[in-house]
């Protein structure tokens, strides 16, 4: 007997493309309506509706109801976290069109994964921090040294604030287009609201990828010895 026969059911879910495409596009760590994922999908809203009906059976999606309108969300990071894995693990995609190799170009540059930055952009965050010794790695999560915390106090992060939160600190994700570990977590989080906070970079309509901005790249720069 398998200890776990629900994981084929789980395969069976994500084995449809419009399912996939859906959990894909609520890898931003938004909330959206069925009409919005149906578009990103390219189905119809009913059909939408029925594949996140699915979604949320198998606990994969949350619904949140305001008022006549519904809106639709991954349930959790953890949820998020198996997605990036399965994205590292896939095929690249095949470009069809100009518009498709751009979006493409974007998301490998800089993305949320979730609640996190992802990407060319977060990798290299990651790696910066690593090598001016603001982080060490342990297995599969980050460890913030002293001379870390004195620097994210001074980048106006309250470690012991997030150290609170129930759930991950500073866990290793990996990054399916770059192929090396981002840092997620609370403090992945708090971090990427921060750049949000000061403009350092900003979203990108339709799609969860986000584009750096002139101050950010002075700041990127500044702080974390990153050229952009």
């Amino acid at each position: 007997m398998s200890i776990n026969p629900h994981v084929a059911e789980i395969a069976f879910l994500l084995g449809e493309k419009s399912r996939a495409t859906i959990l894909i596009s609520l890898m931003d760590g938004r909330f959206h309506t069925a009409s919005e994922l149906a578009y990103m999908a390219a189905i119809t809203p009913q059909t939408a509706s029925f594949h996140l009906s699915k979604l949320i059976e198998a606990s994969l999606v949350n619904v949140d109801k305001q008022g006549r309108h519904r809106y639709y969300q991954l349930a959790n990071e953890e949820v998020a976290r198996i997605l990036e894995s399965f994205l590292a693990i896939s095929p690249p995609p095949e470009v069809r069109s100009l518009k498709q190799s751009s979006q493409v170009k974007l998301l490998r540059e800089a993305r949320t994964c979730y609640d996190h930055l992802a990407g060319k952009l977060g990798v290299g965050l990651t790696e910066s921090m690593l090598n001016t010794g603001y982080l060490e790695k342990e297995e599969r999560n980050f460890v913030v040294t002293p001379k870390g915390e004195q620097f994210f106090t001074d980048f106006g992060i309250d470690l012991d604030q997030l150290k609170r939160k129930r759930r991950s600190f500073s866990h290793a994700c990996l990054d399916w287009s770059e192929r090396h570990h981002h840092l997620a977590g609370a403090l992945g989080n708090e971090l990427m609201k921060r750049f949000f906070d000061l403009s350092w970079i900003v979203q990108v309509p339709s799609i969860r990828a986000v584009k750096v901005t002139d101050k950010g790249k002075v700041g990127f720069k500044q702080h974390f010895n990153i050229n952009i």
